[in-house]
């Protein structure tokens, strides 16, 4: 054993120093040796009982390793949007470090609303290096589940409605973690849409639907990015819960997609030994028992895939042609991360990682409206700017659920706007609402203390009074991270926004000079309202500099290119859940589960509005600018294409305005001619380009037949019909600037 670890030890210091001479040890040891003869050589060193030690969780956030072997534990960490601080070893409180205070990145619902790649790629770098310093092995994230229903009390962690933008922007995330040699686990594989009894809802859901909606940014992770980890959920699919769900585990993610990578369950999200065991579970995590309930201090034994998995293999109930098939996958992901060969320490809560976190922040700041240039803030020396609303001064980053941080510190907007205006004007603050007033969750504060006993009418009364010698009144509302907002465990009540907001703005808008509303949220809020404030603007949680970034927005020293990640309706009930049965589910006399039914379909989103010609009040993809923008005429490079072939869509784009700025340029694609019903358009296409006043450029879109296909129920497969195709371009799914058709032979 003593041997062992000294030939470990040296492969590290080889490595670090860059000489590779002969390596006379063990091969799993041998860092220039290729992964799978490591993993080949290790495994055959490895005891029956070491193999099924490795499938389980030792902690609460740890798995084991082969200590025996110098093969070391996996860490896994929360969460997508900054490093988790450390916990007990047993339990879910703090450890009481004192030097796991992370940086916070923005939610990734901001993220997705950058529609920029190349920051994507930023983001999961620098998260990666922050994982690599606090030696973690396993990131859980990114999220990717589709944002069904604007209730779903996660939605501020995934990335939208459309499965292509979760898609193209999961991808560099991904790479950028994994550059780090920490894998990044993909979450909450499938179907996961809701939090409302999510570890007892069955999501019925058709074949079609599941390939085109709920797969295709899953797929993208793991074909495209190449992610080494993928996350089950609590829900079950078609009956079967999806940490051990044959179908979605063994014949599509390792099957059809030959996924490589560790499937790592939910905490607690396993629920049967025999399903564990044969379906494609690599490693099980969790509290105790199954992760949901308590149990004898062996309780990580007793695990599903411990003493039951060895008893089984021992009675001849197991073979091992699957432990080897686990064993095998989560070695490949050690010798990826803490055994790989290029040295990588990290880096954590540096200037570089809060500069990317206020650029992410900022590029992903939507303006939704813009009336008379109320934007950017033009205060002359002396102003005043009164900022009414309690999410101007609540600190954000801590709630939510599994996405709760410490962080070295938060700007709120308030400070933001304080910061930007420092001896130029009068910043001041006005309660206008009492939300929620909590500042802790699982013992992590913010140190502020939001108590506000005081009235619905006097605190409105107070905010009209400091308004109306205001040059500007900027209204900062929306949703918070406690429960029935945005936070994990618990699905929204409404639509529209809470704690009496929408009165305050009312109230304001008559004395108010200028009145800009910035809603905070991570998921579609209603704005009835919208017609009284002068400008609005989608804000985000937007982490450890969430407040610089808005100012950077809000007085133009960012020009805002951010686009809407989602559609909001004027009401919930324009949208595609009309019944119980589709939302929240039902349960019957009998049922064991709660039933929820996917009868919209395709029908998601925007997809729904356009379908049934419903107008929507923002638009999926829309966002202004402080300049304007021209589209010439899209042109196709030939009127048609083979199903082998590919297509090139060009558009020239133009800065009218005389300010530089960025422009998402969309494409969506139409099939005129389909036998079955389809949606009338698909995002298949954007990117993002800067103008400069008076600059032209020619954006190019190259597509395949896979980005006209559907998925075909018969064949089982996708399907590209011959026929006319329409190629639209425009600022969002409701502004066409362009299109061009063409033909597929």
């Amino acid at each position: 054993m003593k041997k062992t670890f000294i030939l470990a030890a040296a492969a590290f210091v080889l490595a670090a120093c860059g000489s590779q001479p002969k390596f006379d040890g063990p091969a799993y040891l041998n860092p220039n040796a290729p992964v799978e003869e490591r993993v080949e050589d290790a495994l055959s060193r490895m005891t029956l009982e070491e193999k099924v030690g490795m499938t389980t969780a030792q902690s609460k956030f740890s798995s084991r390793g082969v200590p025996r072997l110098g093969i070391p534990e996996v860490w896994h960490t929360d969460g997508p949007h900054g490093i988790r601080p450390e916990v007990l070893w047993d339990e879910w409180d703090q450890a009481g470090w004192t030097n796991d205070s992370c940086t916070a990145f923005p939610a990734l619902i901001n993220l997705a609303a950058t529609w920029d790649k190349e920051l994507s790629l930023l983001y999961g770098n620098s998260i990666g290096e922050e994982a690599r310093y606090r030696k973690k092995d396993i990131l859980l994230g990114p999220g990717v589940n589709i944002c069904r229903t604007p209730y779903n009390g996660r939605n501020f962690e995934y990335m939208g409605e459309d499965p292509f933008l979760a898609g193209k922007m999961v991808v560099p995330y991904v790479q950028g973690v994994q550059e780090n040699g920490v894998a990044a686990c993909v979450k909450h594989y499938a179907v996961n849409n809701q939090e409302f009894q999510r570890t007892q809802s069955n999501s019925v859901v058709d074949d079609r639907t599941l390939h085109e909606i709920y797969l295709p940014a899953f797929k993208a992770a793991v074909q495209e990015g190449n992610a080494w980890a993928i996350m089950g959920s609590y829900n079950l699919y078609n009956g079967q819960y999806n940490c051990h769900n044959k179908k979605l585990l063994l014949d599509i993610l390792k099957g059809d997609w030959g996924f490589d990578g560790v499937v790592v369950s939910d905490w607690g999200g396993c629920r049967d030994s025999e399903e564990a065991i044969l379906n494609g579970l690599d490693i099980e995590m969790g509290t105790w028992t199954n992760g949901l309930s308590g149990a004898a201090s062996d309780g990580y034994a007793n695990y599903h895939m411990a003493r039951p998995y060895l008893e089984g293999i021992k009675s001849g109930k197991y073979g091992t042609k699957e432990l080897d098939d686990k064993c095998r996958r989560i070695l490949r992901t050690i010798f990826r991360t803490s055994m790989r060969p290029e040295p990588n320490y990290g880096r954590f809560v540096c200037p570089e990682h809060y500069q990317a976190a206020r650029d992410i922040s900022a590029a992903g700041v939507v303006l939704l409206k813009n009336e008379n240039n109320t934007l950017p803030l033009n205060v002359a020396e002396g102003g005043k700017i009164l900022l009414v609303g309690e999410n101007a001064v609540k600190k954000m980053v801590v709630g939510g659920g599994s996405s709760n941080l410490k962080t070295a510190y938060e700007v709120n907007p308030l400070e933001g706007i304080q910061n930007a205006f420092a001896g130029k004007a009068d910043v001041q603050w006005v309660r206008g609402y009492v939300g929620d007033t909590s500042t802790s969750y699982n013992a992590v504060s913010t140190g502020q203390d939001l108590t506000d006993n005081r009235t619905p009418e006097v605190l409105i009364a107070e905010a009209v009074e400091a308004a109306k010698d205001a040059d500007y009144v900027i209204f900062v509302g929306g949703l918070n991270k406690s429960d029935h907002q945005d936070s994990e465990g618990a699905d929204r009540l409404q639509l529209d926004l809470p704690y009496h907001q929408e009165d305050v703005i009312r109230a304001l808008a008559p004395v108010a000079k200028n009145l800009v509303v910035v809603n905070i949220s991570g998921s579609p809020v209603s704005m009835p309202w919208a017609d009284v404030a002068g400008a609005i603007v989608q804000g985000w949680y937007g982490g450890t500099e969430t407040g610089n970034a808005l100012a950077d927005v809000l007085t133009g020293k960012i020009n805002p290119s951010g686009k809407m990640p989602f559609t909001v309706p004027y009401k919930y009930e324009d949208g595609p859940i009309k019944t119980e049965r589709q939302y929240p589910g039902i349960k019957e006399d009998g049922d064991e589960y709660w039933q929820t039914h996917y009868d919209e379909g395709i029908y998601v989103g925007y997809r729904w509005y356009e379908a049934k010609q419903i107008p929507v009040q923002w638009a999926f993809g829309h966002g202004l600018s402080y300049t304007t923008f021209e589209y010439g005429q899209a042109k196709a490079a030939k009127s048609s294409m083979n199903a082998n072939g590919t297509m090139t869509i060009t558009v020239d784009v133009k800065n009218t305005g005389n300010r530089e700025g960025a422009e998402v340029v969309q494409l969506y694609i139409a099939d005129s001619e389909a036998s079955i019903d389809r949606p009338v358009k698909e995002l298949k296409g954007f990117e993002k380009i800067t103008l400069k006043p008076g600059e032209k450029k020619t954006v190019s879109f190259t597509i395949d037949a896979d980005d006209l296909s559907y998925y075909d129920v018969a064949s089982q497969g996708w399907k590209a019909e011959k026929g006319e195709f329409v190629a639209h371009i425009g600022t969002s799914s409701a502004d066409i600037k362009t299109t061009a058709a063409f033909e597929l032979k």
